[in-house]
Order: C-alpha cells, then sequence, then structure tokens
C-alpha cells in the first residue's frame, strides 16, 4: 500500500503559556498528559440505536468504551475525551462537563467529548430532555414507544464513567512528549451519495443501478493521528481522528470498527491496555459501502475488521514516521462559540397529511412512508418545543494541532473545508461533539440537484440551510484566532564536503 505522510513532527515535555493565543511564557514548563477509559457496554436486550425504529441488542461482540486524555501545558489544562456512542445529548455534555469541572478544575470550555457514532453501541435517544415526555400521547407513543429511546440507568452510567475516564486521566498525568501527524487511508470509506441521470442525487441508490453516474461528493483520505509517550519513551497513548460513518456492524454489541482499529494499535505497539481516542471526521455522508463497485459487498466481520485494520494500521505507520526527531514547545488554547440555529418547518398541508398516515399501520401505509410521516409528526412537536437548537463549536489548539469540533452529523465537504481554512499545520475536524443536532447537509445537496435521505426534513434533520456553513465559518475564524505551536525539523545534513568514494565510480563491462 502506498504511504503518503505529511512531514510529521515530535514535540518534547517542554510547555508554552496558553493565557494568550501569542503569549510568550517567562519560563518553559513541563508538559504533562494522561489517559484512562471505562466501559460503557450496554446489556443485552438493551435497544440498538441507529436507525428510525426500535432495534434491540441480542448478542455481544466487543466492548463499548470511553477513553479520555488529559494533557497540561503548565498553565491551562484540556480533556479530550471519545465515547464509543451513537452520539451524545447536550444535556449529557453539560452534567458531565459540571462534574468533571468540580473534580479537576478543568475548566467547561476546554473539554472535549465526541462520539464515535457506533450503530453498534448503547441506547441513546435522539431527542433532549424534555423534548417529547410532556407532549400528548400520540407524540409520546410515536417518540418513546416507535423511535430509538434513551435508557435512563444508561445514561447515568454514561454520566458516570465519563467523568470517572477524565478524573483518572487528570490523575494519571506525567511528563510526556507529543506527535502528530497524518496518514494517507482511501480504500475503505467511500461517499454514499451518487449523482444519477433524473438529474438528483440519492444515498445508497444500490449496486449495479444503472441509473447512477458518479459519486456526488469526496472523501476525506487523511488519518489524523496524534501519539503521547513518557519521558523514557513508553507510549501513554494515542488519539485517532478519521471520517467515516461507524456501520460496519460486525453482529451484537460492539464498538464497530474502532474496537478493531484499537486492537491493532495495541497489537502493533506491543501494549495491550494502549487507550486510543478515536475522533469521529466530517462523515455524515461517508460509509463504508461502495455503491460503485462491481463485486459482492463484505459480511459484517469482514468489513469491521477491513475498515478497522487498515485505519489502525495507517495509525501506526504514522507513529513509527512521527517519533523521530525532537521538538520544544506544545501550547494549550481553546476556544469556543454557542449559539441559537433555527429549525426548517414543514408545510402545515404535510403535517395534516403526516397526522393522518401514523394513525394507521406501517404495513398499510409503507413502511418508509409511515417512518417519514412519524418523523414530521415529531419535528412538528419539536418546533413547538425547541423551535431553535443550541449549538456550540469548539476548538481545542493542542500544540500545532488544531481539533475543530461541531455538535453535527456533518458532510465530508464541510470538513475539508475547514482544514483548507485553517491555518494550523494539521487541523482534525471533529463531529458529533458537545451534543446533538442530526444531519447537516452541505447547501448543495440541499439545492435543486441534492437529495437523500440526510435532506429529508425529520425530527433529526431540520437545521436552516446555512447552518453547515455557519459551523465551517466559525470553526475556521476561531482556529485563526490561535497561533499554532512550532513544528520542529530535524536537524539539516551535514555541509558537504566529499562525494562517497565506493559510490561516486563509472560503470565497468571488463
Amino acid at each position: 500500500m502506498r504511504l503518503r505522510l505529511t512531514v510529521l513532527l515530535v514535540l518534547s515535555a517542554a510547555g508554552l503559556s496558553a493565557a494568550a493565543p501569542t503569549a510568550t511564557p517567562a519560563a518553559a514548563l513541563p508538559f504533562k498528559a494522561g489517559f484512562a477509559e471505562r466501559d460503557i457496554t450496554p446489556d443485552i436486550g438493551m435497544e440498538q440505536p441507529g436507525g428510525y425504529g426500535k432495534s434491540y441488542h441480542r448478542t455481544f461482540h466487543d466492548a463499548c468504551k470511553v477513553r479520555a486524555a488529559v494533557f497540561d501545558d503548565g498553565r491551562k489544562r484540556v480533556a479530550v475525551v471519545g465515547i464509543d456512542l451513537l452520539f451524545i445529548t447536550r444535556a449529557l455534555v453539560q452534567e458531565a462537563r459540571t462534574e468533571i469541572e468540580k473534580r479537576t478544575g478543568i475548566p467547561r470550555e476546554a473539554i472535549l467529548i465526541g462520539a464515535s457514532h457506533s450503530h453498534s453501541s448503547g441506547p441513546i435517544g435522539m431527542g433532549e430532555p424534555g423534548d417529547y415526555e410532556n407532549g400528548p400521547p400520540l407524540i409520546r407513543e410515536l417518540a418513546l414507544e416507535k423511535s430509538t429511546a434513551s435508557d435512563p440507568g444508561y445514561t447515568q452510567l454514561l454520566r458516570r464513567q465519563l467523568v470517572e475516564a477524565v478524573v483518572q486521566a487528570h490523575a494519571s498525568r506525567v511528563e510526556a512528549k507529543l506527535a502528530a501527524g497524518f496518514g494517507h487511508e482511501d480504500k475503505v470509506a467511500f461517499n454514499r451519495r451518487l449523482r444519477m441521470k433524473n438529474g438528483l442525487t440519492y444515498s445508497h441508490p444500490g449496486q449495479g443501478n444503472p441509473d447512477m453516474l458518479g459519486y456526488a461528493a469526496p472523501i476525506d483520505p487523511q488519518v489524523g493521528t496524534i501519539g503521547v509517550w513518557d519521558l523514557q519513551n513508553r507510549l501513554l497513548g494515542v488519539l485517532v481522528n478519521f471520517s467515516c460513518h461507524a456501520t460496519t456492524n460486525p453482529g451484537g454489541i460492539s464498538a464497530n470498527w474502532i474496537g478493531a482499529m484499537q486492537r491493532i494499535l495495541r497489537g502493533a505497539t506491543d501494549n495491550a491496555a494502549l487507550p486510543v481516542v478515536f475522533l469521529q471526521g466530517a462523515c455524515g455522508d461517508v460509509t463504508q459501502v461502495d455503491n460503485l463497485s462491481p463485486f459482492q459487498r463484505p459480511l459484517p466481520e469482514e468489513w469491521y475488521e477491513r475498515v478497522g485494520g487498515r485505519v489502525g494500521a495507517e495509525a501506526f505507520k504514522t507513529l513509527l514516521l512521527i517519533r523521530q526527531g525532537a521538538g520544544r514547545d506544545i501550547p494549550l488554547y481553546t476556544r469556543q462559540r454557542v449559539w441559537k440555529v433555527r429549525r426548517r418547518a414543514p408545510a402545515a398541508e404535510k403535517v395534516a397529511r403526516a397526522l393522518e398516515l401514523v394513525r394507521q399501520p406501517p404495513a398499510k401505509v409503507g413502511a418508509t412512508e409511515w417512518t417519514f410521516a412519524k418523523e414530521t409528526v415529531l419535528l412538528d412537536h419539536l418546533l413547538k418545543v425547541r423551535p431553535e437548537v443550541e449549538v456550540e463549536v469548539q476548538v481545542i489548539q493542542i500544540g500545532p494541532v488544531a481539533l475543530v469540533s461541531n455538535p453535527a452529523e456533518y458532510f465530508v465537504q464541510y470538513g475539508l473545508d475547514i482544514k483548507r481554512g485553517s491555518k494550523f499545520p494539521f487541523t482534525f475536524p471533529v463531529e458529533l461533539a458537545n451534543g446533538i443536532v442530526g444531519y447537516v447537509p452541505t447547501e448543495e445537496a440541499l439545492g435543486p440537484g441534492g437529495g437523500g435521505y440526510e435532506t429529508r426534513l425529520t425530527s433529526y434533520s431540520n437545521l436552516e440551510v446555512s447552518a453547515g456553513r455557519q459551523f465551517a465559518d466559525t470553526g475556521i475564524a476561531l482556529a485563526n484566532e490561535m497561533t499554532p505551536g512550532p513544528v520542529p525539523q530535524p536537524p539539516p545534513a551535514p555541509p558537504f564536503t566529499a562525494p562517497w568514494a565506493y559510490g561516486n565510480v563509472p560503470p565497468e563491462l571488463r
């Protein structure tokens, strides 16, 4: 496999003040880092999220975890958390942040909590507390009995384990050095939206469909990788950022392909307990399914191994390259913006028709038509309860790395735009972080030639058309308020003195 890596870096234990993005410290302080993980594996029989209806776990495949990294430059501390979960609600994030700040002193705005989007994880519903519980009987039935719903006991487990992971990571900080870089993997992720002969764009139109013209949008093949070592060169933990839906679903409860990725990294580094904090990239329209492939699709277990294996192997190759050299400073800094975004509203006649349909059996109406009708009714209720949605765009700087996060299931083009607009040498877009606002497609996808189920108006996909651009522009602006940490270069080659005697000779034929 061809390896294409960006010029990479290693950063030493020296830290830099982050009181302001451009501040210069009077004296270097030790850089510290700590990692921890906690189990959040759901029980057999709990709901399996990821669809618009009910599904339940019947078997176990591999564990789901929450993994935390805490970084400390001597003046500022930040926490970065990856959780094996479909998404995380805003209410749960705020509760966890409050307790983490109380127990560690890490400021709320310096805590990033990102979900992996595992479709084989624990029960978490699409709504926030209060969205549906006090609605009329029909709304409660559609939201709680006909849709994925959060399990209150499991939600408490999530909050407790999330907090404990950060607290443990904070307590385990040691002097450390850090390295970051990009690997390249373009064989396991594909844009699921394809242009059709009728001028529209469909999601997963089906292999062999003669009306497909080609992919409607790109992918992001970069495997963002951060490695952290102690001063004895022992690997403490790894952060990985990659854009691909966690929908390999190997059978039963699972962290999805992220579990296979971690296993590969643990085996390759000979560290059976290595924490791997995964941060999902912008993948609202990217999955492991190649609709243009002429070959039969892999079985779920093979998909799980293929995606996780290749991403994990690429991250490991990046670690091998970036560990060379020496560096200096690792400044930490955080910026965030919180504001309200409006929902799009369905037409009154559409709501009236949907109410008629949901009162009929799905078998009579048709499963797809009934599901979209249910979603229209739920959205109409949400507009009465929460016509605007609170959103947070957060940027966390770790040396020359910018983690630019938002709470959307975010289309990949926006992630690429953020990378292009950021002045940081290493920019990791992070979706499904610090809350959940559902699908946020591009303006093009919502236009005349667009389409696909992500663009349908539902209780999960409903923000105003410009929302995605707002997120991208805000993330770029916040990142560019900061000054990237230095990217150390290897020592220069010694001055040329004379050619190598054995190598600088002409050929001989006899």
